[in-house]
This record gives structure tokens, C-alpha cells and sequence, in this order.
């Protein structure tokens, strides 16, 4: 069946804007004016009056089981302006997996009573009897009670966990873990079933097309730690068949040790596993913490807290064998870096390993590239490193970079404009649940270089164009996945996702992006929202 859609405003991914363009058997096989779309034999024609259509919106990093999960569990982030309204919606909040009260979202930056992260005796507050977890917003935190630390046997005598930080005060557990020691706590809460994987995934899908977006490239193998593999992959493809994956799915997949990522590639994955809708493609490792808990790995310590450097979740031997296993076994690396240091790490790392075995296809990225050095970006530039931004993590790091870092290595972070113009492809993305896959809220703050209500302007020079942060969260992020090919632009032969949007990006002014409605989703050529 052929369709033409006309009358329109059609970002196909290059200028000038086209009118229209036509859709056939889940592919799109024309772009252009009005006249020669109304030419075109069809068995519908659709007048779209007008609205702004561009490819579908790819968010190139984001935890899309994850994101499923804090669908269902307490939504702290919409009750983070104190310590005690987050109190307050955990008390309102059922128990869940295994009597777990969870919840996800807080920020005590955003805390207008105690600018403090939550503790034992605070969550205490919310139960004294079923355990209680709330997960900071960044995910690379989170508090429990001390019900919760007497089920875990955690007290002042537990050992500290490499990569991690179990905070104690007077010789006991504050109930605060940080990083690789977050493991201990979501290590004993039991995993959910396939079936509510499948749940899972399905609403967080439903919920990414509200905002336009038709593809993600998404961290899912460690999000619940008792849970294999195995079993995402097979709720992946058991939606697939049932035809109830409404978003594709590059899967960034998460491992820590070789023999786990040995086992993975013996058994036939490696990057480009998969099909159109489910395809295997990086190995993903989180290598630092998050700039807001002060765990990301700086190269100085923290201006505002100068007993502390943050951590590195891998030692340098560890990065060396993970990444050198993954690149000499046809897989492409997308490495977390947001401290300088840690960068440095991964940059060492990816250097040795390309100077043994070159390659000119592997495509490895830098996930996140927020605190860096001028140095640091040549470097990335000569190794031919991709780069996953989350524009929108300006929204609140704009507020906190000089704070965390200092001046000096707060003007040369961010530089996302910078490595573009040395030839570093970046593309865009969320990190959700850390931060709401919110793509136009994204382009907002690419282009604005502000918060989303237009304060607090970093580092202006680094903004990008209109066009460029519509390709960040479109082909690039198709570019990110190898299949350029394959989607990311309005042209013959690729894949028909697209996005009507309720406003011309390019003709708003750009303090308002955020606010142009998603009005229609298509994944290839069926509406999905």
C-alpha cells in the first residue's frame, strides 16, 4: 500500500524543506514538492495542513527497562523541591518486588529544606517495617532504611566495595550507597518475571513515542542484577513478534567481566546482532559516577568538596582488557565517561588497543563527555571517537558545573560544538529515567546552551544550530548505530519513522522548543502514537 502525505513542512535531514513525501511497504519511497507527490499513483493521500514532519527521533543513550521500571515505582523526580514532600510520596507508595518500597528521582540540590542527601533516619520516616530504596535521580546513588540495612547484614563491620563508597558516620551505615556499592542493596531485591519485563518495556516504549521518539539505544542487561540476559533479550523478541514494540531497540549491552563478555560473543553476539526492530550493538561500561553525587572521577578534586575526587568504577587494567576483548572481537565500545579523569582512562585505553589492532570500523563512543580538557578533545578528534551528549543535562548542570568543578575545567566542558567542529560525530540523547526523554526539551538546550525556563547561560559559544540538534537526535543517532542506511532521514528506501510535530523548530524562537507539541508518531509507516 502507497500513501502520500503533502502539505507539509518535511525536514527530510537535508535543506531546503520539502512539501511532501510517500510511504510504501514500511519504507519511504519519495520526498518532494506537493505537485509531484499529487502526480504520484497512491491508495491514500493525507493532508497533513501544514504541520512540520522530520524522521523519527532516535535518543542515542538512555535505560529504557529502567525507565519501565520507574514508571511503576514512587516518581520521586516529581516531588524532589524538599526532603520532605519526597518523605511524603514514599509513604503514599505501595511495596512492590519482594515488600520493597521504591522509588526513584530525588535531588538534593532541588531541596529547598535540607540541602542533604536523604539518610537511614529519614527514610526511616516513610517505615520502620518494610525495607525502603530511593534512588537519586542520576542513578548513581541511593538511600535506604534501617529496616532495609538489617535485611542486607550491612553495619559498620561490611568491607568497602571497589568502585563504590558505603558511607558510614561514627563507625555506621548512614544508609547512603554510592556506585558500585548500589549493587548490594539491588543485588537482594528480587528480579521481576519475563512477563513483567515485558510490561515494562512496552510502557516505557508507549511512553518515549509521547515525545516523539521511534528508536533508543538503551543500557538494559543491569538494571535488575538477579535478572540474565537471556531474559531481556527474549522479552525483546517476544514483543517483536507480537508486534507490540512500538520504539527500535540497539541494545548498549552492560558487561564487567571478559569471561561474562566471552560467553556473550561465544554464543554468536557481537555488534549488528539482530534485526531491525532488536540489534545488538555495543559493549557499555559505566566508568565513573555522576557530576551531581560527586562521584564522577575528576583529575583535581572537587571544588566544593576537596576530600574527594570522585571514583572510578574500573581500574585502568580492567578498562584495558574489557575494551581490547571487545574491539578484537567485532564489537564497538560506548564508554561513561563524565570526569576528566576517568576519560583519560578510557582514552588510554582505546589508543593501545586500535595501535595493536587497528580498525576504521569500530565506531567507539564516549557516552555522557561532560567534564573535559582541551587536550582530552584533540585526542578524541585524532582517535576518531563518536560522542553521546545529553543536551539536556544543562537544564540542571548549568547550575552546579562551576560549584562541582571550578573555573578552569568548567570552560572547556560541555564542548560538545567544539569536538563537532573538529570533525567528532555526536549525537543526542536522554539518559532516561535520569532525565525525561524529553528530545525537544534536548534541542532547547543545545541551542539556547540555558535551563529549560532560559536561565543560567554556559558556555555559549558551544551552541548548536537548530539543524545540527535535529541531527543530533536523528542521524547521528542513526550513525551512532550503523544504520545510517537504514533510518534517520526522510529519504528512498529508508525506514518510514517519522514525527509530526505541532510547530516549525526552525521558525519558533528557540527559548520555546520545548513547548511545540508532538502531534503524530509513525514507526515504519504505522502510526504508533
Amino acid at each position: 500500500m502507497r500513501t502520500v502525505y503533502y502539505h507539509a513542512e518535511v525536514y527530510t535531514g537535508q535543506m531546503p524543506l520539502q512539501q511532501a513525501f510517500a510511504v510504501e511497504n514500511g519504507k519511504f519511497v519519495f520526498a518532494g514538492s506537493n505537485a509531484e507527490a499529487l502526480k504520484l499513483q497512491a491508495d491514500e493521500y493525507v493532508d497533513l495542513e501544514g504541520a512540520f514532519v522530520c524522521p523519527g527521533l532516535i535518543d542515542s543513550h538512555m535505560h529504557l527497562l529502567n525507565y519501565g521500571q520507574a514508571l511503576s515505582n514512587a516518581p520521586l523526580n516529581e516531588h524532589t523541591h524538599s526532603l520532605r514532600d519526597m518523605i511524603e510520596c514514599l509513604k503514599n507508595t505501595h511495596s512492590g518486588r519482594g515488600g520493597w518500597i521504591l522509588g526513584r528521582g530525588w535531588n538534593q540540590d532541588y531541596f529547598e529544606d535540607e540541602k542533604r542527601m536523604p539518610n537511614r533516619h529519614d527514610l526511616d520516616k516513610v517505615s520502620l517495617d518494610a525495607p525502603v530504596c530511593a534512588t537519586r535521580a542520576c542513578g548513581h546513588a541511593l538511600a535506604v532504611n534501617s529496616r532495609a540495612l538489617e535485611m542486607l547484614g550491612i553495619d559498620g563491620n561490611t568491607p568497602q566495595v571497589e568502585g563504590g563508597l558505603i558511607e558510614m558516620e561514627n563507625g555506621q551505615p548512614t544508609g547512603l550507597f554510592f556506585d558500585n556499592a548500589m549493587d548490594l542493596v539491588s543485588g537482594r531485591i528480587p528480579a521481576p518475571s519475563k512477563d513483567d519485563v515485558k510490561k515494562m518495556i512496552e510502557a516505557a516504549c508507549h511512553a518515549l513515542n509521547t515525545y516523539g521518539i521511534t528508536g533508543c539505544q538503551s543500557d538494559d542487561y543491569c538494571v535488575f542484577h538477579t535478572l540474565p540476559w537471556e531474559t531481556v533479550n527474549e522479552a525483546y523478541r517476544e514483543l517483536e513478534q507480537e508486534g507490540k514494540l512500538t520504539v527500535r531497540v540497539y541494545e548498549q549491552a552492560n558487561f564487567t567481566r571478559v569471561d561474562e563478555l566471552q560467553r556473550f560473543a561465544d554464543m554468536g553476539y557481537k555488534t549488528g546482532t539482530g534485526t531491525d526492530m532488536f540489534r545488538i550493538g555495543p559493549l557499555k561500561m559505566l566508568g565513573d559516577g555522576a557530576l551531581g553525587a560527586r562521584t564522577a572521577y575528576l583529575s583535581v578534586p572537587y571544588a566544593d568538596a576537596p576530600d574527594t575526587r570522585g571514583l572510578s568504577v574500573f581500574t585502568a587494567e580492567e578498562f584495558d582488557a574489557l575494551i581490547g576483548f571487545a574491539h578484537q572481537n567485532g564489537m564497538q565500545c560506548a564508554i561513561h565517561c563524565i570526569g576528566d579523569k576517568c576519560l583519560d582512562l578510557v582514552l588510554d585505553s582505546i589508543e593501545k588497543v586500535q595501535n595493536a589492532h587497528p580498525r576504521s570500523d569500530a565506531r567507539h563512543g564516549i557516552v555522557h563527555c561532560q567534564i573535559t580538557r582541551p587536550d582530552q578533545l584533540e585526542r578524541m578528534a585524532k582517535l576518531n571517537l563518536h560522542v553521546y551528549t545529553q543536551t539536556i543535562f544543562l537544564d540542571y548542570d548549568t547550575h552546579i558545573v562551576y560549584e562541582r568543578v571550578g573555573e578552569k575545567l568548567a570552560q572547556s566542558s560541555y564542548s560538545w560544538k567544539t569536538l563537532m567542529n573538529m570533525g567528532v560525530t555526536v549525537s543526542n540523547g536522554s539518559d532516561c529515567p535520569v532525565e525525561k526523554p524529553f528530545a525537544l526539551g534536548g534541542m532547547q538546550c543545545a541551542v539556547t546552551r540555558r535551563d529549560l525556563n532560559g536561565n543560567g547561560e554556559y558556555l555559549p559559544h558551544e551552541a548548536f544550530t537548530v539543524q545540527e540538534a535535529l541531527d543530533s537526535f536523528t542521524k547521528w543517532s542513526a550513525f551512532a548505530s550503523f544504520e545510517e542506511h537504514l533510518k534517520g532521514q526522510i529519504r528512498e528506501g529508508m525506514l518510514a519513522d517519522f514525527t509530526v510535530l505541532g510547530k516549525n523548530p526552525f521558525e519558533v524562537p528557540a527559548e520555546t522548543i520545548r513547548e511545540i507539541p508532538v502531534k503524530k508518531v509513525y514507526l515504519g509507516g504505522k502510526q504508533v502514537y
